[in-house]
């Protein structure tokens, strides 16, 4: 009896005054028990279907503006009574099911005759059609299909997505691309694709990534076939950001390098998925002479190797003359049965982006220009300032 006083009082006065209101609330309850089952086979996807469907009621019926400004804090209570020990109620939480919904349904819940003004998917549909290798992720269809047919199974496929990568993951995408779906679409597939961790997909939220994604200035529309041109140019970013790498004011190449070298597991995963690397300083003997390139990765993705030169200056149209002659020696040294041609790419401190475009003119290789940025530098004498293992002993004693 306890108990049930006890539980009563929990309740919010809404769920006693209001059926409709009462009604909806006892529904989400039995969703949620539908969902529990299913939940041991597909946890995760199943209740994020369930959260969808929760901020749909929530956005479709305006129920935050027809209950009043108590109301998530209400909907936690009720839910919380009808669902005793379920955890994942919280006011903050409802709030954020509200916006995932608001987020994703720009790109998931239109029907396709709807979706026919929507820009960002037709955009899908047509790199669907030309690019043959967007069907390892994309469902198989018909060469005939219409778009109409296409833009189906497109829309499937990104709910497929979107509902496949967990909760905590969403929240932070939330709160960094609320408003731009096509963003978040972005990190939800990255996600994916690469695996990431919260920390890890947060430290690319924080660093611009969909924003670079691409970016670099390039001739691979000249030099490399469809549709390798369209994925090359996707690897690429523009700035390549290296801020994990402690270099001193006024460092030299040689210091740069040996930072990005100290700290590899981090410089491929700014390079982005697929990249292997090859090696530093990479030696290739030509008729006698010696040749060494920066540094020499292997993208599996695109099945390339990449040569990357990193120069601490502006960027000078002499340097893509050097960086051309190492990718025709890899060609013709390291390019095997299967492989794609090797592809040049040129990391400056920064550049003038009409030189840099008119300068790649001249060139038959494929090859790539883009920019870094460092956080921060430390004082020239930093290193020297640092204590030694023996002040550190001796200041102990």
């Amino acid at each position: 009896m306890i108990n049930f006083a006890q539980n009563f009082r929990k309740m919010s006065k809404l769920i006693h005054m209001n059926n409709e209101y009462a009604e909806w609330v006892k529904s989400l309850s039995q969703r949620f028990r539908q969902s529990q089952i299913k939940a041991s086979v597909k946890v995760n996807s199943e209740m994020l279907r369930f959260y969808w469907s929760l901020g749909r009621d929530i956005v479709e019926n305006s129920m935050d503006n027809k209950y009043g400004s108590g109301f998530f804090n209400n909907l936690s209570n009720d839910l919380k009574d009808s669902l005793p020990g379920v955890k994942g109620f919280s006011p903050r939480n409802l709030a954020y099911m509200k916006s995932f919904y608001v987020l994703y349904s720009p790109l998931i819940s239109q029907q396709p005759q709807e979706a026919g003004g929507n820009e960002f998917l037709q955009q899908v549909v047509a790199k669907f059609k030309t690019l043959d290798s967007g069907r390892d992720k994309l469902p198989q269809v018909a060469d005939n299909s219409s778009d109409s047919q296409i833009l189906q199974q497109v829309v499937a496929k990104l709910a497929e997505s979107i509902f496949s990568i967990p909760w905590g993951h969403h929240t932070l995408i939330i709160n960094r691309c609320m408003n731009q779906p096509e963003k978040a679409l972005f990190f939800t597939q990255k996600t994916i694709e690469n695996g990431w961790s919260r920390n890890v997909l947060l430290n690319f939220l924080d660093t611009d990534l969909y924003e670079r994604q691409g970016k670099a200035i390039t001739n691979f529309t000249k030099t490399l076939p469809s549709p390798l041109s369209d994925l090359a140019q996707e690897l690429t970013r523009d700035p390549y950001v290296f801020d994990y790498a402690q270099v001193r004011e006024k460092y030299d190449e040689a210091e740069l390098k040996e930072a990005l070298m100290a700290n590899i597991q981090k410089l491929l995963l700014e390079l982005g998925n697929g990249f292997a690397f090859m090696g530093k300083e990479y030696r290739m003997v030509v008729g006698g002479d010696e040749l060494y390139c920066d540094m020499l990765f292997y993208n599996t993705h695109i099945h390339s190797y990449i040569i990357t030169e990193v120069k601490t200056q502006k960027f000078e149209p002499s340097f893509l003359g050097q960086l051309s002659g190492y990718v025709s020696c890899a060609n013709h040294i390291l390019k095997r049965e299967g492989d794609n041609d090797t592809i040049g790419l040129l990391i400056c401190k920064s550049k003038n982006e009409v030189m840099a475009r008119y300068s790649l003119e001249g060139f038959n290789q494929p090859l790539g220009i883009s920019e870094y940025e460092l956080s921060k530098v430390f004082p020239k004498d930093f290193k020297g300032s640092l204590p030694s293992i023996e002040d550190i002993e001796n200041e102990l004693k």
